[in-house]
């Protein structure tokens, strides 16, 4: 009796999970954080041009994710229009995204474009994204919609 509970039970448990491991949480924070865009300053992409680190001192909570900023300045810009900043798509990887998919993605790894930020998984992904970016954010967009739903 027992050889044939414990298949049962692992059978069981696998499918009652799994559509909790399929949700798509609407900011990528990774496994083992709340933090949007691993900690870094979404601001600091468009003030700065380039991925800076964001301080524990200036947190402000957004879309179930804690984001981090490298000063009050950057905090009050993002409070004031987090939609201006925060990157596309969840701050989940374009390209994947583009695919019907979802990644991680590097705070490293960015690009503006037409005053959206955008995230990639691996240099090699990000620089496939950029040579054919307008098509990729076509498909990214179209989607989107789709995979927050899951």
């Amino acid at each position: 009796m027992r050889k044939m509970f414990y298949p049962a039970l692992l059978i069981a448990m696998l499918t009652v999970s799994q559509p909790i491991l399929a949700a798509v949480d609407p900011v990528y924070t990774g496994f083992f954080s709340n933090e949007a865009i691993k900690g870094y300053d979404a601001v600091a992409y468009f003030t700065e041009g380039r991925p800076v680190e964001g301080s524990d001192d200036y947190v402000f909570e957004y879309q179930g994710a804690q984001w981090k900023f490298a000063s009050q300045q950057h905090l009050d810009l993002f409070k004031a229009n987090p939609e201006a900043y925060a990157p596309q798509y969840g701050g989940y990887c374009a390209y994947a995204v583009a695919n019907g998919d979802t990644a991680s993605a590097e705070p490293d790894l960015w690009t503006i474009h037409d005053g959206k930020l955008y995230l990639n998984y691996n240099r090699r992904i990000n620089d496939r994204f950029r040579n054919d970016i307008e098509a990729f954010i076509e498909q990214a967009d179209t989607n989107w919609p789709e995979i927050e739903k899951k």
